[in-house]
Order: structure tokens, then sequence, then C-alpha cells
């Protein structure tokens, strides 16, 4: 399991680092202290002595014995040892009879003794000098020494124990912990394994896995609040991805309702129409030119629209490659304006066009401006008036269209760009459009890092503006968009 393989192992090896790095801290403060302890007690020990030899001079022979059996022995020295002296400025903590002494450690053992021999025969010695001469004040820590190594031997078998018993509770700990976000990584993976669509159900048992407890709405999410601090940010982040796949199986379903819903319409007229040819238009002229002409019609409407579901399909699966060149907008905009002109009579063109240079897909440009001028011929009564005008303002090019027609209500201006939406349900089949066309012309705007505007007004007239950024250094476009 990749989570066991990975996470826990790295978290698990941290835990165990870091358990590592206390023990390792603990012991060598321990070490230290024991050291510093051992050496007081020699110090202590070693300035009674010298006191003693002070006062009373060196003992005897047969008190030596003695002495060394509270491990401490004075013997007088012909010449100053070599050894380490305190520093004066320290000098003034230590006890005034051994004060200026010279230390030093010796271990009194023979050749290739073991370690432990050695450590017992351990001793800590303070050369002091008397009006008599030298004198060795040395005591014996071996005793000492032996106690603390076993002491410290017990504590390293106990850490060792401990770390060892880490690395198997740990793991388990970790796994526990980390339960929640393998069963979301695991219901993740049912997205890729799921055959065919998503119903409703399987959808709303998706949100029941993830949310773990009483989900029976598609809408339901995990609790942020009660999730472990750790899994807050993964909570919210499949919070976010929920809502997404909420939104996107619903915009598909509404996209599948009204696709079909439009294709409906134009299959009915068809076979209406059909079945009269079958019955009475073998021998009807009339009859049959106007079977013949109504097939057509429906027939061309209904190749539109599904060119232009294909060419939204397309660019949700960002199938649709950008053919981007340099060319000037303003010409563009004249040449569709010509266009329309020669075939619409019934309205009154104007114009404000200024060449502004562009790094675009001219075709699809070409296409969104003709979508414009149709939705403003379509909504604009005979007579009116039509204005395309094309102009850059602050480091933008604004392709607007503007007429005089019967406008959008405010409350649906929001509404506009959504599919198959028209804001005017009694005129979509006078008018014969099928409520794509500014999505797909809001589609061309944003892939060319662009936005559309719109400001309309019910009975006084809509204008619709694309803006895209200008390319005057001809910058490529974006990987991305170019796989488009």
């Amino acid at each position: 399991m990749k989570v066991r393989s990975s996470i826990v192992f790295k978290l698990n090896l941290r835990l165990i680092s870091r358990l590592f790095g206390i023990f390792l801290a603990i012991d060598l403060f321990l070490c230290a202290a024991a050291a510093v302890s051992v050496i007081a007690y020699a110090e202590r020990t070693g300035a009674r002595a010298a006191e003693l030899a002070d006062a009373y001079g060196p003992p005897q022979e047969f008190l030596q014995k003695w002495l060394f059996v509270s491990g401490c022995t004075v013997l007088p020295l012909d010449e100053a040892p070599d050894g380490i002296k305190v520093p004066g400025v320290l000098q003034r903590f230590m006890p005034p009879s051994t004060a200026s002494g010279v230390r030093s450690l010796n271990v009194s053992s023979a050749p290739g003794a073991s370690f432990s021999e050695k450590l017992r025969n351990l001793s800590y010695h303070i050369a002091v000098g008397s009006d008599e001469g030298y004198y060795d004040v040395a005591v014996s820590l071996g005793q000492a020494a032996v106690i603390c190594r076993n002491v410290l031997l017990l504590l390293f078998v106990i850490q060792l124990v401990m770390l060892l018993n880490s690395i198997f509770s740990g793991a388990r700990i970790i796994r526990i912990t980390l339960r929640p976000i393998a069963e979301l990584a695991e219901t993740a993976k049912s997205l890729n394994r799921a055959e065919g669509a998503f119903s409703p159900e399987k959808m709303e048992a998706l949100a029941g896995k993830l949310d773990g407890i009483n989900a029976s709405r598609l809408d339901t999410r995990i609790s942020v609040d009660g999730t472990q601090a750790e899994l807050k940010n993964l909570a919210e982040a499949i919070n976010g991805m929920l809502d997404r796949i909420n939104g996107a199986y619903r915009s598909q379903v509404r996209f599948v309702s009204d696709a079909s819903h439009e294709l409906r319409t134009p299959i009915a007229v068809i076979q209406g129409y059909a079945n009269l040819l079958d019955r009475w238009g073998k021998n009807d002229e009339k009859t049959l030119q106007e079977s013949i002409d109504a097939i057509k019609e429906e027939a061309s409407n209904m190749k539109a629209l599904i060119e232009q579901l294909l060419f939204l399909a397309r660019g949700d699966n960002n199938t649709m490659a950008l053919r981007m060149e340099r060319f000037d907008l303003g010409e563009l905009a004249s040449e569709v304006l010509r266009e329309t002109q020669m075939i619409d009579a019934g309205h009154e063109y104007g114009s404000r066009i200024t060449p502004v240079f562009i790094y675009a897909d001219k075709a699809l440009m070409k296409q969104a401006l003709r979508i414009l001028t149709d939705n403003a011929i379509k909504y604009t009564e005979a007579g009116g008036h039509i204005a395309v005008s094309v102009a850059e303002e602050g480091g933008f090019a604004r392709l607007t269209v503007q007429d005089d027609g019967i406008g959008i209500p405010p409350e649906a201006v929001p509404q506009i760009f959504d599919r198959f939406y028209r804001a005017d349900e009694s005129r979509a089949r006078s008018t014969g459009g099928a409520g794509l066309g500014l999505s797909i012309a809001k589609w061309i705007s944003e892939r060319h890092r662009g936005h559309m505007e719109v400001l309309s007004r019910k009975d006084v007239g809509t204008r619709i503006s694309v803006v895209i950024p200008l390319s005057e250094a001809e910058e490529k476009p974006r990987e991305s968009d170019q796989n488009l």
C-alpha cells in the first residue's frame, strides 16, 4: 500500500530519529553530570586529605593502608609533578588546601589489561606543595566509575528496547492516524474504476464515503470543524473537489437535457413533414414544396446546433488547437461588417473602427464577432441601428457590438453566457437560436486570456464587448492554450 510504504515509513523514520536524538541528548547530559559529580567527590575527598597532611604531615606507612581502605592515599614526592593546573580565576571556587595543586587522571594497571580492569584502577591525583615538599593526594574513582558505567549501560539497553518498540508501535499509530487519508484515497480511486457515467445514487454514495456518516444528499460535505488539524487542509480540498464534481455533474445533466430538448424539436418537425409527404405530398406539389423547404430549414438548424455542440465539446475536452497569428482586428471587423450588410438589409449599420493588431486565432475571433452581430440582428427590430467598434484601451483590444434592440432584463444578464439559456423563450423559434452562441463567444475570449463585458437595458439596447490583451511582442501562447 502506497501510504504504508511512503508516508508511514517517512513519518516513522522521523519519529525514531527524533526519539534517538532525545535519547542521545539525555545520555550526553547524564555522562557529563556523572563526570562532574565524580570529579566533585574526588575534589572534596582530596581536599580533606590535604588539610590533614598540612596539619600533621603525610601519614606513616601503616596509616596509608587505612587511608587506602577509604579510597584515598597521600604520598610524598621528590619533585613537582606534571599535570593540569586550575586557572587562577577558578581557584577561588575550590578548597584552599588544593586550589593551587596540579591535577591528573591515572590508570595503574598492567599492560594489556581490559577496559573493566583499567576502569577499576582509575584514580584522581592532586599534587600539592608544602613546607616539607610536594606530596600526592590520590583518590580512587574505580568503584564510582564502574557504578556509572553499569547505570549508563542499563539506560542504553532500555533506550534501545524503546527504539525498537517504537518502530512497530509508531508505525501502527501513524497508520491509525492516517486511516482517513487512506480511505479518502481509496474512495478517490473509485472515480477511475467506475464503469460508465455516475448515477445520482453513485454520486451520493461517493459523498457518503467521503463524509463517513449520514450522507443523503450530493451536496453533503466533510465536517472541517471536527477534522484533525493535520487533515483540515485535505478536508477543505476534498470539499472543494466535491463542489466542482457536483457543479460539473449538474452542468452535464442540464447540458444533455437541453441538447436533447433542442434536437427533439427539429426532429419532430422533420418527422411530421415526412409523414405529410407520405400521405399527401406525392401528388400535391404545394405540399411537396412546403415539406421540402421545412425539412431543409430544420436540417440546417439541426446541423448548426450539432456543430455548436461539437465546438463546445472539443473546447471542454481541450482538443481544439488555436492557430495563432498577428493580424489587424479592425480590418477583420470591417470585413465581417461588409458581409453582414450584404445579407441583412433590414438594419442600419455604423462603425468606429481603428487599427488594432493582436496575436490570436483569426478564425475564432471572426466567429465570435459573427455571433455578436447575429444576436444583434435577431433581437433588434427591422430598421434598428447596429454599431461595430474596435479600439485599444490600456493594453487591451476591445471589440464591441451595440444595438438598440429589445435589451436584456437585469436579472437575466448574469445567465446569458450559460449554455442553452435564452432571456426571451417566446422568441426562441422565431429567432432560430439555441442559446449557445454567447457561450461559444465567451469560450473564445477566455482562451485568448480575455473576458466579455455586457451592458444592457430592456427596450433600450445591448452592448457586448470582447476584451483581449494585446500582444505587441507577438508572444507565443501558453502551452496549455496551444493544445486546446
